[in-house]
């Protein structure tokens, strides 16, 4: 599935045709009456411009300034061990939902979800995240009206995710397996769908055994309403723990697992990054860009960094030192002609699978696809990485159980 190598002849030629290409458009757009046949010209001239075999030519030394014209390409590879085939980045959904209906009062409506859906989907992106829990479901609502309408359901790899049993559930009898799958039939519902791609236990249950979650996610499996299974927050030797199990009963064994992972937070690297690559498990990280932080400017705001009080609780004890890491970042983006988003990503996805990347503008898909074509020499990784400390375990890996 690895595309070809580019020769230098072909980057050659791209360079050829993109400098015609805008050459001839400015010259027919001095003439009056022409803009139509200039837009035409151009919609054959795009697809060109996007030779599939020009995203490896990376270390060519034109390489950046083809990035930097804005062109996008989008890689796709396999999840783990499964058959699973996603695009590099993965689009996650929970910014989407009524703002009415859950923790976080910073959400988009349908219609501005829509747009940034339909937009990804017109980058290549066909991996999308998103969570029974997120505001009270509407995230899944949104997601699987806008796929349906947009997309063939064969040609998207949906994942979503199921908390664990609630105090109230596990007082009232209602056994792991059951909470399992009515979660499961809950969100098919509200996605739309006959089954999902991916179904992922959002965090560790550990008031479940083991065995019964990984029987009950078979089951699953089994019946065809799920492709493939992950985890998400929990520890490398809960993961290995779940997937021997799994392996000595002959059941579906997680394929991925999706941990708080970014320049700002790389605990994940001690132990779950190299198990995972020795068990080739996906690594899917979400909070790529430490909600925001990595982004933007630190005098800059947006309504997220505003209200979004959770994730405050996870970075504002370390935002000194972090602010090192921030700052580096955006010089390194200036130094390059790029994004911080981009060389945040660019960074994360020589690391990961693909990582789960929130969008709440259209520019936000857009960036992040850009973050493909980077490359970063290892002087300039080394400069990024090298004023990390080691951080105190945070969010939901510190509050479960």
């Amino acid at each position: 599935d690895e595309p070809e190598f580019a020769t230098d002849f072909h980057l050659i030629l791209y360079m050829f045709l993109h400098m015609f290409f805008l050459f001839f458009l400015s010259f027919f757009m001095l003439f009056e009456h022409t803009l139509l046949f200039a837009s035409s010209i151009g919609q054959i001239c795009i697809p060109i411009l996007q030779w599939k075999y020009l995203r490896k030519a990376r270390n060519h030394v034109l390489w950046e300034y083809i990035i930097a014209q804005g062109d996008f390409f989008m890689e796709y590879t396999k999840l783990g061990n499964s058959d699973l085939k996603v695009s590099r980045i993965c689009m996650g959904c929970m910014g989407f939902g009524n703002a009415k209906s859950g923790i976080h009062s910073w959400t988009l409506d349908e219609e501005h979800s829509r747009a940034i859906l339909k937009r990804g989907l017109e980058l290549g992106v066909n991996f999308f995240d998103t969570a029974a829990g997120y505001q009270s479901g509407t995230s899944e609502q949104y997601l699987g009206r806008a796929l349906n309408d947009f997309a063939k359901r064969d040609e998207v790899v949906v994942a979503t995710k199921f908390f664990p049993r609630s105090p109230q559930e596990i007082a009232d009898g209602v056994s792991g397996k059951d909470h399992i799958l009515g979660l499961l039939d809950r969100s098919l519902t509200n996605l739309g769908m006959d089954y999902v791609d991916l179904y992922i236990c959002h965090m560790w249950d550990y008031h479940t055994p083991v065995e019964e979650m990984m029987e009950a996610l078979n089951s699953a499996v089994v019946t065809g309403k799920v492709r493939a299974i992950g985890i998400s927050n929990c520890f490398a030797w809960q993961l290995a723990k779940a997937n021997y199990i799994a392996d000595k009963n002959g059941w579906a064994k997680f394929v991925s697992i999706q941990g708080h992972y970014n320049l700002l937070f790389r605990e994940e690297e001690r132990e779950m990054v190299p198990f995972c690559k020795d068990q080739n498990i996906a690594l899917t990280p979400y909070s790529p860009l430490a909600s925001g932080r990595l982004a933007k400017k630190p005098s800059e705001l947006s309504k997220r960094l505003q209200e979004d009080t959770y994730a405050k609780g996870k970075y504002d004890a370390t935002k000194e030192k972090d602010a090192i890491i921030i700052d580096r970042v955006g010089e390194l983006a200036k130094k390059k002609g790029l994004t911080r988003i981009q060389i945040s990503l660019g960074w994360l996805l020589t690391k990961v699978t693909a990582p789960v990347v929130g969008a709440t503008k259209v520019s936000h898909i857009e960036e992040g696809v850009k973050a493909i074509g980077v490359q970063l020499t290892p002087d300039e990784t080394a400069y990024l990485e090298e004023p990390y400390v080691p951080h105190a375990l945070v969010g939901v890996m510190r509050e479960n159980p």
